[in-house]
């Protein structure tokens, strides 16, 4: 299992993580970087991975990284307090904005998306870079993607990864994949009319054409928008990519909690398994 996953994270330090970067970055792609937990049930375990991602920052700056941090809010006591994981929130954006990166806040499961998006909405009026990301299988995205343009907002649409019912989501592939596509043509007339900063994380190589030839047609320019993948997924298309002139950018993942994040990745969908199998075989 252990192996498995490494074909997905660098390793368990963050040392081995910054290393990973520094390779990719030399290939003209951007980072971003996730410590892998969630759900922490403790106040000082989520100062604690505050403590960390302020560490993180350094890091990335002391070495020179094209580097942003993404985090999930329940990392950061969100089950606890959304008083103080606002706090610790804002604590990581004005240390982002400090070393020239930017923090993102990743989407968690239907149930986190309301409290998601005020925290979204507290930071971003102080830390215009912030940036969050929604999910393409939420019938309600079309709704939050519209709310939010009022904030010219930093987008990264992915397709969702949750067990959903089928009243919150939708349940077949081409139903999630003709969502994303909408709300990607969404978001680029945003970005085409300057009120949204569109980034769309998927490995769909076929949905990636579409949205760039939308893109092209909508007249906009290659670097108003971004392409983000993960970590030893679809390595040669994100070089491929770039030396397309595409704005390119790498998640890696890392830290001692791999095994319930991979389990409960794998667990959640089966879809999720036949992805794993495709990448590691395929």
């Amino acid at each position: 299992m252990k192996r498995a996953t490494r074909a997905f994270m660098p390793g368990e330090r963050v040392e081995d993580a910054l290393a990973a970067g520094t390779a990719i970055a030399a290939t003209g792609r951007g980072l971003l970087y996730t410590q892998l937990g969630e759900a922490i049930t403790t106040a000082s375990g989520a100062a604690g991975v505050r403590d960390h991602y302020l560490g993180l920052f350094d890091q990335i700056c002391a070495l020179g990284l094209p580097a942003e941090v993404s985090v999930k809010p329940t990392q950061l006591g969100l089950d606890l307090s959304f008083a103080d994981c606002e706090r610790h929130l804002q604590t990581l954006a004005a240390k982002a904005e400090e070393t020239g990166s930017a923090l993102w806040l990743d989407m968690e499961d239907s149930t986190y998306v309301d409290r998601t998006l005020d925290l979204y909405v507290a930071l971003k009026e102080s830390y215009p870079s912030t940036g969050v990301a929604l999910q393409a299988y939420l019938r309600r995205t079309p709704d939050d993607v519209s709310r939010l343009m009022e904030l010219n907002p930093v987008i990264r649409l992915v397709k969702g990864a949750y067990d959903e019912p089928a009243e919150i989501a939708f349940e077949k592939k081409s139903e999630t994949d003709r969502a994303y596509y909408e709300l990607a043509s969404t978001m680029l007339d945003g970005a085409r009319e300057g009120v949204c900063s569109p980034v769309f994380g998927t490995h769909d190589l076929g949905l990636i054409a579409r949205i760039v030839a939308r893109a092209s047609v909508s007249g906009v320019a290659r670097g108003d928008y971004q392409i983000h993948m993960l970590y030893g997924i679809r390595d040669a298309a994100q070089r491929r990519l770039v030396a397309e002139g595409q704005t390119v950018k790498t998640l890696i993942s890392y830290g001692s909690a791999w095994y319930r994040w991979y389990m409960r990745r794998l667990a959640e969908r089966p879809a999720n398994v036949l992805f794993v199998l495709k990448s590691l075989f395929g």
